[in-house]
C-alpha cells in the first residue's frame, strides 16, 4: 500500500501528475484513509508505469485511455486492435518527421540565401523570400551555390 506521495517517489513523478491522472480517469486510489489521504495497491503501481511507459512512447491520454479499456478486458479485443492503434500512431509520427525535416530544409535554405550583413534589412532576402515563394531565394552568400536539380535547392558551400 503506498500514499500518493510514496507511489510519486517510486515512479519519479510528482503528487500532481497522479491527480492529473485521477482528474481524467486514469488512475484512481483503491481506497483512502479515514482521514481521506488515497491509498494505492500493487496494482495501481502497475497501473501507473503502464500509463507512463505509454505517454513515453508518444500516446496521448486518450489513446491511454483506450489501450487501458483494452487491457482491462483482453479477452473482448483482438491483438490486431492494439497494433492498428501503434501503426496509426506510427504513420502520425512518421508524418510529423516528414513535416520537421521540410521544415528543417526551407529554413536551412532561407540562412543559406542570407550574407547576415549589417545593412538595412529593406532588402533582406528571407523578409523577400517570405513575402513571396521560397522556392525562389536568390543566394546572396557569393561563398555559396544552387544546384536548382535538387528537390531541397539548398544552397551548398563550395567545396
Amino acid at each position: 500500500m503506498y500514499r500518493i506521495g510514496e507511489l510519486a517517489k517510486q515512479c519519479e513523478v510528482k503528487a500532481d501528475t497522479l491527480r492529473f491522472y485521477e482528474k481524467h480517469g486514469l488512475l484512481s486510489p483503491s481506497s483512502r484513509t479515514d482521514s481521506g489521504y488515497r491509498i494505492y495497491t500493487e496494482n495501481d503501481a502497475e497501473r501507473l508505469r503502464f500509463i507512463l511507459r505509454a505517454k513515453a512512447v508518444g500516446f496521448t491520454l486518450a489513446e491511454i485511455s483506450e489501450l487501458l479499456s483494452i487491457e482491462l478486458d483482453k479477452s473482448n479485443w483482438a491483438c490486431a486492435d492494439v497494433k492498428g492503434m501503434v501503426d496509426s500512431k506510427l504513420a502520425h509520427v512518421e508524418a510529423k518527421i516528414a513535416e520537421l525535416k521540410y521544415f528543417q530544409v526551407s529554413l536551412q535554405r532561407l540562412s543559406a540565401a542570407c550574407g547576415g550583413g549589417p545593412e538595412s534589412a529593406e532588402h533582406c532576402s528571407i523578409l523577400e523570400a517570405l513575402e513571396t515563394n521560397t522556392d525562389n531565394i536568390k543566394c546572396e552568400n557569393h561563398d555559396h551555390h544552387h544546384d536548382d536539380s535538387q528537390y531541397t535547392k539548398n544552397c551548398q558551400s563550395k567545396g
